[in-house]
C-alpha cells in the first residue's frame, strides 16, 4: 500500500504531497523535511529505496524533480518504481514533457492523474487512455 507520495525539486522545495493514509499535521512536518534530505543527500550511484522508520522509500529522478513514494515494507519495490515512471509517463503524455512549471500551476490536474491512479494508497489504474480520458474530456467541454 502507498502512504504518501512527494514531487520535489532539486532544492527541496516540496511540489506536491499526497497522502493515502492519514497523518497528524505534525508528523507530516517532521516526516517531509526528513525524508526529502535523506533522498536529495543520496549519491547517483546508490540505490533508490532506502528505509524510513515503518515505511519503505522508493524514489527517483527525473530532470530537476524527484518522485518520493513512501510504501509497506512488505510491498514489491520494483512495482512501486514502475508506478513512479508510469505516474511520469502519464503526466507527459499529458502535459507534453512535463515540467515543474506545469507541476505547480496544474496542481489540479496532476492530483486528478495521481487520484485516477491511486485510490486509498492502492494502485487501481495504469492504462493511460483511462487516467487522461476524464482530464480530456474537461478540456474538451472547456473549449466549447
Amino acid at each position: 500500500m502507498l502512504n504518501f507520495i512527494f514531487l520535489v525539486n532539486k532544492q527541496g522545495q516540496v511540489r506536491l504531497s499526497q497522502y493515502f493514509k492519514h497523518q497528524d499535521e505534525n508528523e507530516r512536518r517532521d516526516i517531509e523535511p526528513e525524508i526529502v534530505k535523506k533522498c536529495l543527500n543520496r549519491q547517483e550511484n546508490q540505490c533508490s529505496f532506502l528505509d524510513y522508520k515503518q515505511y519503505r522509500i522508493i524514489y527517483r529522478k527525473y530532470a530537476s524533480l524527484y518522485f518520493i513514494v513512501a510504501a509497506d515494507e512488505e510491498d514489491n519495490e520494483m512495482a512501486v518504481y514502475e508506478f513512479i515512471h508510469h505516474f511520469v509517463e502519464t503526466l507527459t503524455s499529458y502535459f507534453d514533457k512535463v515540467t515543474e512549471i506545469d507541476i505547480m500551476f496544474n496542481m489540479d490536474k496532476v492530483h486528478m492523474i495521481l487520484m485516477e491512479m491511486v485510490l486509498n494508497g492502492e494502485i487501481v489504474e495504469t492504462n493511460k487512455n483511462r487516467i487522461l480520458a476524464p482530464l480530456r474530456t474537461m478540456d474538451h467541454a472547456s473549449k466549447r
